[in-house]
């Protein structure tokens, strides 16, 4: 799996807090209230910490989190965060596990209440999720999995080549790594499928970046890894996408480029 910098994700980290579906945190508080011990959460390709200091905050009571991530620089990052604490300002301890989230056995998930990720479905494979739901099933408990894109992008004020370098990215997030064969925009609906097939009840709701002149910054950098990847897959883009790229950068450094990009939050077995 591709390494990601601490830098990109302390960059992204507000868009995402502001981007998540809350529509979903007041029954996952219901259900962590019904406990009624400190509750165990485990949050799978945890990097930093993100999941754990936007949740924790809206979650009362004592909260063990279990962060899981096969980059230990990012979990010593991580660990070290003790200013989190619960609603109610209840403690919140953290463990770090450094291992590889696409071999997750049901053993790694012992004890759990909840299971969370983010921004990680659309790096897996069918069988890695297919892994990954079956463990969070086996767990027994409710499964968040949030922003997971889906394929779309929408820019204001839009351009001939917008959809052109679109359809270039989803396909270069669908291509080969090794023998590994990523689904990309596909994830989502997967994982709906697998935990559906397993007698999961499932719901998904819309969880879409919405980067404006406040967040110009992460715009451009988010503008140039996507386009990059684009031409990394179709290298006759290259040249016809110079003079678009100065553009669109200009335009997110001015403020003048919106960028909507779709992401869908996935809860499933919370009634």
């Amino acid at each position: 799996m591709t390494k990601v910098s601490p830098q990109w994700l302390d960059l992204r980290e507000p868009a995402d807090a502001a981007a998540r579906a809350t529509q979903f945190v007041e029954p996952v508080r219901r259900y962590l209230a019904s406990i009624g011990t400190p509750v165990v959460i485990h949050d799978l390709g945890a990097g930093t910490g993100s999941m754990l200091r936007w949740l924790a905050p809206l979650v009362p009571g004592p909260q063990h989190w279990v962060l899981h991530d096969r980059d230990a620089d990012l979990l010593a990052r991580a660990a070290v965060d003790t200013t989190v604490a619960a609603a109610d300002g209840a403690r919140v301890t953290i463990e770090t596990r450094t291992h590889d989230v696409t071999r997750l056995a049901p053993a790694d998930l012992a004890g759990a209440h909840l299971v969370t990720a983010s921004a990680l479905l659309d790096m897996l494979t069918v069988e890695e999720i297919e892994r990954i739901v079956a463990a969070c099933t086996d767990a027994g408990c409710p499964t968040w999995l949030t922003l997971s894109v889906i394929g779309i992008v929408d820019f204001t004020p839009s351009d001939p080549l917008d959809l052109e370098v679109a359809a270039a990215f989803n396909a270069h997030q669908n291509r080969m790594v090794g023998e590994r064969c990523l689904l990309g925009p596909d994830a989502l609906a997967a994982t709906v499928d697998g935990f559906r097939r397993r007698g999961g009840r499932v719901q998904v709701r819309s969880s879409p970046w919405r980067l404006g002149a406040a967040q110009a910054r992460l715009a451009a950098e988010w503008f140039r890894g996507w386009l990059g990847a684009a031409c990394e897959q179709r290298p006759e883009l290259v040249a016809p996408t110079d003079e678009y790229a100065g553009r669109r950068l200009a335009e997110a450094e001015a403020g003048r480029l919106t960028v909507v990009v779709h992401h869908g939050d996935l809860l499933a077995n919370c009634a």
